[in-house]
């Protein structure tokens, strides 16, 4: 029997698309990338359907992996509680809200630079060769935070996996979760909170960072304002 049959069909085809996702962007490389990772609103590279398709984009094979066993193990048990569709809105809404806070974290640090949320007039990105030069005087560490604002695009279903996360332990704070590089067993609303708490820190930490951690915490944060906004109660069983 097919194990994945046995899956909930959001669940199922959430994974399905991931992977041909993945198995495409291997085959065109970092085009694929390029054009369905999703950008900084006023970067030259940015479309509109990015906010959407950089949810099933994923950087390496382990990225993918982690991300689709949570999409399973927690996507499972959640869409059971709340349903096919607001299932599949919760989890899309939790990517977009991922983003949300990615953006305001970006303009911020654009704005500290320039003055402004918007800084094609201190850059010229050549889009064919993928460079790009400074045209205003700026120090070299603000050069290198606007050209990775702008030319590096954002992959991964990690922010919807955080709101997954979230409400799994929203739903069942009290559910042990045993880790095979931990000995012991630890309750849900420890570990998800301890992550999440992880995430806030390294996202501060580490501003320069490839991984956006503080995308991490906009899934999670939008899933637990979700939740609320649809009175979705905890569980009596956990």
């Amino acid at each position: 029997m097919n194990p994945i049959n046995n899956l909930p069909p959001i669940v199922k085809n959430l994974l399905i698309i991931n992977v041909i996702f993945f198995i495409g962007s291997a085959i065109f490389a970092s085009g694929s990338t390029f054009f369905f990772g999703v950008f900084y609103p006023d970067s030259p590279f940015f479309k509109i359907w990015q906010p959407i398709t950089y949810m099933f984009m994923h950087g390496n094979l382990m990225h993918i992996v982690f991300n689709m066993f949570a999409v399973v193990m927690f996507g499972s048990i959640i869409e059971q509680v709340l349903g096919n569709k607001r299932f599949l809105n919760y989890y899309l809404i939790c990517g977009l809200g991922a983003l949300v806070l990615q953006y305001g974290v970006q303009a911020i640090e654009v704005y500290q630079i320039t003055g402004s949320i918007r800084a094609h007039d201190w850059l010229d990105i050549d889009m064919f060769n993928n460079s790009i030069r400074a045209t205003r005087n700026m120090n070299r560490d603000d050069y290198e935070v606007l050209s990775s604002i702008y030319t590096t695009p954002m992959v991964g279903a990690s922010g919807a996996v955080f709101g997954l996360l979230l409400a799994f332990a929203y739903l069942f704070p009290n559910m042990p979760l045993q880790f095979l590089f931990i000995p012991v067993p630890i309750k849900a609303k420890y570990f998800v909170g301890g992550y999440i708490a992880i995430e806030i820190y390294l996202g501060f930490a580490n501003s320069g960072s490839s991984i956006a951690h503080l995308a991490h915490v906009g899934g999670a944060l939008f899933g637990f304002l979700l939740l609320k906004t649809w009175g979705i109660r905890r569980s009596n069983l956990y």
